[in-house]
């Protein structure tokens, strides 16, 4: 077990590069997937060369691993695009027609929600840095990140969209039709955020024994 929690990260690292390259492979749209995938590309980078100086909790690099599986997976198909038929199926059930149209394919909506979850790392950051001195301020912090985020991101799609134009931009806009959709996506982001720290937020603390803070 103890060898598991010492090697986990980079077991999620082979893991996220094995579906990376099988998914660069001949993706719907190359437009699409290289604008989808840089955002990821970069920070999955920043991560790798910075470990030696400040590595994150398991349970911080397991989010961190999801999100960005599910994001590259999206980008093969084009979030509009990605075969989530189950997943409509059960969201349709959950009686949430606003967010969730039973009309219109719902991957990006879920990812968004999944958006939120990086919130714990960021808080994680802030407290374990020292930057912050309890666990409240560092909660807040990371759920205000994510919806800056989110906000931006927004933006980012809507001059891609107007850049690029074509099917490539409305592909990577997303709105499948919806003219509230930017305002649900950050919406969304938001909540995923509130969320992982409702289910797991007693896991955030400011010592971690395991992992030194840093190398300095």
């Amino acid at each position: 077990m103890t060898k598991l929690k010492q090697y986990l990260p980079y077991v999620l690292l082979l893991v996220y590069i094995i579906e990376f390259i099988a998914l660069a492979i001949n993706p719907i749209d190359r437009a699409v997937w290289f604008a989808e995938n840089l955002p990821i590309i970069v920070p999955v980078v920043l991560l790798v060369f910075t470990f030696k100086k400040f590595r994150f909790s398991n349970l911080s690099y397991f989010l961190i691993t999801l999100f960005f599986m599910f994001h590259t997976y999206g980008g093969h198909y084009t979030f509009e695009l990605a075969p989530f038929n189950l997943g409509n199926k059960i969201l349709a059930n959950l009686n949430m027609d606003f967010l969730f149209p039973s009309d219109r394919n719902n991957f990006d909506r879920v990812g968004h929600f999944l958006v939120g979850i990086l919130a714990y790392p960021i808080a994680e950051l802030f407290l374990r840095k020292g930057w912050v001195n309890n666990k409240t301020t560092a909660i807040i912090l990371g759920i205000l990140a994510m919806g800056f985020w989110g906000a931006l991101y927004e933006v980012i799609e809507m001059y891609y969209a107007v850049l690029k134009g074509g099917n490539s931009g409305a592909a990577f806009l997303g709105s499948q039709g919806d003219i509230w959709d930017a305002q649900k996506d950050m919406f969304l982001d938001i909540l995923g955020a509130i969320s992982v720290f409702i289910i797991l937020g007693y896991y955030l603390n400011k010592n971690d024994n395991n992992y030194p803070l840093s190398k300095t």
